[in-house]
């Protein structure tokens, strides 16, 4: 790794004392509470009242009826697209191969059109169940999946009949014209809002719009449980079947009795606690994030950068992450392999990697942003859909962005040194 330390252009700089994180939790002791009363109630395993309540709770935040408190986010997207296959094409079991061995999941042999640039526990369920993904790219206004790529892949894909859409960073996609395209070609939606909680499109919270919904309670989200999320739906029968395949499809019978495969998939009442404890909190946490985002926008006003862009006229996001691009034009030179980077300084010019390292350097994180799923090596050989012939948003940002420390714990004083820092860079 370059040492920043020995360059002039970083003179006077002191490593931060205590690390500044890209994004921790934030704790306020409700959350011990909870987890305290979990214990002395001796309601530790996978039913109690912050179960209850936490469910209750995040349907009414998100304005949905039903919330089905699971392991992770994952499990969420899962159990979402498992529910989708079967409503689509009425399997919940599975389908053989055609060798006659093994399960080939609910949409053996589907193809299925998913966000591009996104984490990929949005895109693996589909795998999980026998599916195809097919990559949509994203749009430069709000680094979500084109609408206009959509309805392309649609006419190349005719027979394709679910979508899975991720909100990134905390920015809602275009959902009115997602939603149009899905209804007009017949096709559900899933919605992975793990990243977007509390973030709205139109006035309708974002976990809203789809047929099934995930969030999450990751260690780094806006709320968290340490771990956990959350499956969303307005339909009654999807939560319940949702809820017995999370807890190993038991049946109702005196004994163990199991008629289709079910998953260890349910969250533990003192998990619930924690989230229980930070959800209060969710308003406070936004406001947080979203004064950080307009301190990097005031900061960093006199660099060839912009921030993750958003519609500010019809949606509000959570800024759950403040993500950075530069301007093609102040790139430096930078070739990424697999694993490795290569880049090199260049005056009023910077990469990605080269503000990464400093920052590591001066004891603060950040990270690239995700790398798209069509440039994976595990679905580098899947459909991959643009919305014009010869240009490739996704991976353009991938090229160019990265996530700005992000901690709501931030002071002031620290953020402006991160500033300073990235200032730096283009020296």
């Amino acid at each position: 790794m370059y040492d920043f330390k020995r360059d002039t252009r970083f003179a006077g700089i002191r490593p931060f004392e205590e690390k500044v994180w890209l994004s921790s939790p934030t704790m306020h002791g409700d959350e011990m509470k909870y987890m305290k009363e979990a214990y002395e109630t001796n309601w530790m395993s996978t039913v109690g009242v912050n179960l209850s309540e936490i469910e209750k709770e995040i349907a009414e935040k998100v304005g949905v009826k039903y919330g089905v408190a699971l392991s992770s986010g994952t499990a969420a997207m899962h159990l979402a697209v498992k529910l989708a296959a079967k409503r689509l094409y009425g399997s919940s079991t599975g389908t053989h191969t055609p060798s006659g061995k093994g399960c080939g999941g609910a949409l053996f042999g589907k193809r299925v059109f998913c966000s591009d640039m996104t984490f990929d526990a949005t895109v693996n369920p589909v795998v999980y169940e026998g599916g195809e993904p097919v990559f949509i790219d994203s749009e430069y206004d709000t680094w979500n999946m084109s609408p206009e790529a959509l309805e392309k892949a649609f006419h190349i894909y005719p027979d394709v009949k679910l979508v899975i859409f991720a909100h990134l960073y905390g920015v809602p996609g275009k959902m009115e014209a997602i939603t149009e395209i899905c209804r007009r070609h017949g096709a559900l939606l899933v919605e992975d809002a793990a990243e977007s909680l509390g973030a709205s499109y139109k006035g309708l919270q974002t976990g809203s719009f789809g047929d099934y919904n995930g969030i999450s309670f990751n260690g780094n989200k806006i709320i968290t449980g340490s771990s956990g999320g959350m499956f969303l739906t307005n339909h009654l029968e999807d939560a319940g079947k949702c809820r017995k395949w999370s807890t190993q499809s038991r049946e109702e019978a005196p004994w163990y009795q199991h008629e289709e495969i079910g998953y260890n998939y349910r969250m533990s009442n003192v998990i619930a606690g924690v989230v229980r404890g930070q959800t209060p909190y969710l308003e406070e946490h936004i406001q947080q994030k979203k004064r950080i985002y307009e301190r990097y926008q005031k900061g960093l006003s006199g660099l060839p950068v912009c921030l993750n862009p958003f519609d500010g006229e019809n949606s509000e996001p959570n800024y759950w992450l403040t993500a950075m691009l530069i301007d093609k034009e102040a790139m430096a030179s930078q070739v990424r392999g697999e694993r490795e980077v290569l880049w090199k300084t260049e005056p009023g010019c910077s990469t990605p990697t080269e503000i990464l390292e400093a920052l590591e350097c001066f004891h603060a994180e950040g990270r690239p942003v995700w790398k798209p799923m069509h440039m994976q090596p595990i679905y580098r050989n899947h459909g991959f859909i643009t919305a014009k012939r010869k240009e490739c948003v996704s991976s353009d940002i991938f090229q160019r962005g990265l996530c700005l420390p992000s901690d709501n714990k931030m002071d002031i004083k620290t953020q402006e040194r991160i500033i300073d820092i990235i200032y730096r860079c283009f020296e």
